[in-house]
Formats: structure tokens, sequence, C-alpha cells
């Protein structure tokens, strides 16, 4: 997207498949910080393992927490990365802390910076004994050199005595707090190896590539209302996690990013939606490198296809050939930030359809008021996100609207007696709406407004999501 390009951000995840080695990887790139989406949360529904990149200088940031907890959830082992080691950074000891503390996963250090900001000379392996000699000037940084050990002297020759010492302290309090990498505790979500480096000057990536071909887990079995479906299981299955429109901007067209979970998928093939039993001939199946796409034969467990999508996917739609199966629905995180789209024109049809599609991504959750001009309440989990919906609908629908933030900070869908939701009015703080279906959904400015209706409305639940 052209926003992507001008801020030097990502508003939408990205699926790549390379080759590193003897391994084949899929990597599905999320946004991150307060430019991240629903978008976000989903793409962590598709993976096996997880890399979670921290900057040295701020720590965890609150979306971090946000999306740890999702992990979590799923149990996916985590590889850390603490980057931007060459700008200004907090004591590496601190950031371990942090990562134990809030988000409750011990932190293994598998190598250790000498320094940081303009005294970053590069970092000790602590496993190997190796040093990765940091060079400012040149992004074709030194082979690494063996030292066996931390107080070896030909390290004091490399990087000067001042930064040597500091490094036989802390490594030697690394070493004495015990602290030992347990695969097995990695692959339970137990331990977190943690590397340091610079990704922008492509120092620590060569080790911290090694170490994710070597230690993350293969593709593994995936629940489903058969039980746990195993990759080698012959049968094709996968199913929707993402769905993107106009990602080329030509054809219109709309792309599903299927996830592979079983058998062999074959371009061609003949596949079924479980959700609406209706059979799919899968004629343009393509593969994803940044923005390039290429047509593919075939796929295997684990990788990531897309599928153009005229209307016959849905987010969480699960597809398989010969054998049925079904798996779980992916669920939705609810919105905190939320605007009203105003059409600056008359298109209103092509202003309809361009929300309806945008909302058939899960990019955001549409509302529409009961009284009044019925313009659609866009929610959305992160701020930018309401921008980039502005950008959207002019860039790629050709419909000038304005998307005017509120204060609401939650939503909640009403459900209980009919006449007890019907007495149910706006007011200080809240705000009466419907969803595309007509369900009944009240909008709150704040936890005390959200505590308040619930306290004077005992009959009435307030769910974050409605119930199907």
């Amino acid at each position: 997207m052209d926003i992507e390009r001008e801020r030097g951000i990502s508003v939408t995840s990205a699926a790549v498949e390379f080759d590193l080695g003897r391994h084949h990887l899929t990597l599905l790139d999320t946004p991150g910080h307060k430019d991240f989406s629903e978008d976000t949360y989903r793409t962590l529904f598709a993976v096996d393992g997880v890399v979670m990149v921290i900057d040295a200088a701020k720590g965890i940031e609150s979306q971090t927490r946000k999306l740890f907890e999702v992990c979590k959830l799923r149990r996916l082992p985590v590889l850390t990365f603490i980057n931007k080691l060459d700008l200004p950074s907090r004591d590496p000891f601190d950031l371990l802390d942090e990562i134990e503390r809030v988000l409750g996963i011990h932190a293994v250090p598998m190598n250790w910076p000498i320094g940081s900001g303009d005294r970053f000379r590069g970092v000790y392996d602590l496993q190997q004994g190796l040093v990765h000699l940091y060079d400012r000037k040149d992004r074709a940084h030194p082979a690494p050199v063996n030292v066996g050990s931390a107080d070896d002297p030909k390290l004091k020759e490399l990087i000067g005595e001042a930064a040597w010492k500091h490094l036989v302290d802390e490594s030697s309090l690394v070493t004495g707090a015990g602290t030992v990498f347990d695969h097995a505790a990695y692959l339970d979500f137990r331990h977190t190896p943690v590397f340091f480096g610079s990704a922008l000057s492509n120092f620590g990536l060569e080790p911290f590539l090694h170490a994710l071909t070597e230690l993350a887990p293969p593709p593994g079995g995936r629940d489903s209302d058969h039980g746990v479906i195993p990759p080698e299981t012959p049968h094709f299955s996968g199913f929707v996690f993402k769905i993107q429109a106009n990602m080329n901007k030509r054809h219109r067209d709309r792309i599903a990013f299927l996830r592979v979970c079983s058998g062999v998928f074959e371009k061609d093939m003949v596949i079924t939606n479980a959700r609406e039993g209706q059979e799919i001939r899968a004629a343009r199946p393509y593969r994803f490198f940044g923005g390039k796409r290429e047509t593919i034969d075939r796929a295997f467990p684990g990788d990531v296809v897309g599928l153009v999508n005229p209307g016959q996917f849905a987010i969480g739609d699960t597809l398989f050939a010969d054998s049925p199966v079904k798996y779980p629905p992916i669920p939705r995180f609810p919105a905190e930030h939320f605007g009203v789209a105003r059409l600056k024109d008359v298109r209103f049809k092509q202003f309809d359809e361009a929300i309806r599609q945008l909302e058939e991504e899960g990019l955001m959750q549409v509302l529409f008021p009961t009284i009044g001009r019925r313009e659609p309440i866009l929610g959305t989990v992160g701020p930018l996100q309401l921008e980039v919906l502005a950008v959207r609908l002019k860039d790629e629908y050709n419909v000038d609207a304005d998307v005017d933030s509120l204060s609401y900070t939650s939503a909640r869908w009403l459900a209980g007696p009919d006449e007890k939701i019907g007495a149910m009015l706006s007011g200080a703080g809240t705000r009466l709406v419907n969803d595309r279906h007509g369900r009944p959904v009240m909008l709150f400015e704040s936890e005390w407004a959200l505590d308040y209706a619930q306290r004077t409305n005992p009959d009435v639940r307030f769910l974050a999501f409605h119930e199907d």
C-alpha cells in the first residue's frame, strides 16, 4: 500500500515464503506498534511458532503484551530478538527481567551484547564461545572469532580492556545464575531463547536465523471436530485466516489466504467449503514474496496459499478434499477505537460496497445508528486503522470519505429479553446502535459507563461479540 511506503510501516500482514539452507519457511510478517490491527491477532492462529522483536530502548510495548496473550492461549513457541543494540539501549538484565516479569516466560540469553549505542562492539555467543564483532562502517561484518570463553585474553585484544571486563562480569552473572536453555521447555512455552543484535545493520541475524531453523517446530497437528489432524494425514485440509481486497488494483481481486494443515493441496483440485458444503475448483492458487505472487502447482502443510475469492470464502472457513473436517473458528477481538464514516459526495452505492468488502476482510466491525443518518460507525483494534480505512476508500474504491474519530472505547452486543433490551436508551457515555444484521449493540466511552450499564441492567448480557 502507498501509505506503508510513505510512512515506513506495515498496516496489513504479509506472507513470504523462502528457503534457508535445507529448510523451507513461511513467514507471516505482522504490523506492530500503533499500526497493528485485528489482522495481526488472526495471523497468530495460522502459525506454529513466533518471533518476538523487542526494541532495546523501549522494551515491551502494550501491543506486545496483547499479542503475547494470544501466543499464551495457543502455547506457541517464542524466539526473542532484542533489536537496535547499535542505538542507546536499556540494560540487558533489565530487559530480560521485564520479559519474565511482564510476560511470565523464562528468558534465556543465547548471546550477550558487548556494549550498546556508540560503544556497541558486537555479541558474545554464550553457547559456542564465539564473538561476533560489529563494524559500524561496513554491513559485511567480520567473521565470528572462536575465543572459547569470555575471559579469553584474545577477546580482550579484540574489543578493548574496558569492554572486555564489562563482558566478563556480566557473562559470569548469567552463567552463575544457572541459566540453561531447554529445547523442550521452549516448545512447551516455558522458555524463550533471547538473541541481541541490530536488524537494520544486518548484525546478529545469521545466528538468529540459524537458531530459528534448528529450534522452531515443524508444522504440527490441528484440533478439529474429528480430533487432532496430523499434517501427515493424506487428505488435504486447511483454513482461511485472512482476506485481502484489491491486492491487484487492475483486477480488483480479493485473495483468501489459506493455511494448509494436512495432505497436499494441488492446483485445479476440487475442494469443499465446510461452512456451506460448496464445492470449488482451486484454479488459480498463488504463493507470495513481498508484493509479488506466482502461480503454484501444489502446497504442503505449513504453506500459505492465496486463492482468488469472488465472495466464496470468509475468515475462519475450513476447506477440505475427500474427508470432511472442520477446524475451530478464529475468534474475534474487541474493538477499542471507533470512527464514523461520512461520504463527501453522492456515490452511495460504491461507498456501501466498499464498506462491505472491507468488513469481509475483518478489518473492522461495522455498526449503524438506530436514529438519524445511517452513517456507518467503524470499530478497529488499532487507532491508525481508521486513517487507513479512509485512504483505502479513496485509493482502492475511488470513494471520497472522512472517517472521524469518536470517543467510544468499547462495544457490547446485548442479549436477553426483548423488552429489557428495548427499554435501554442511549445516555451519558453510551450510544445504542445495530450491527449489519440488526442486532443491538451499545457503545461505551469508559469502563465506568460499561460497569454502570451492567449493574443497572442485570437481566441483559453484555457480550464482547455476538453469539451466532
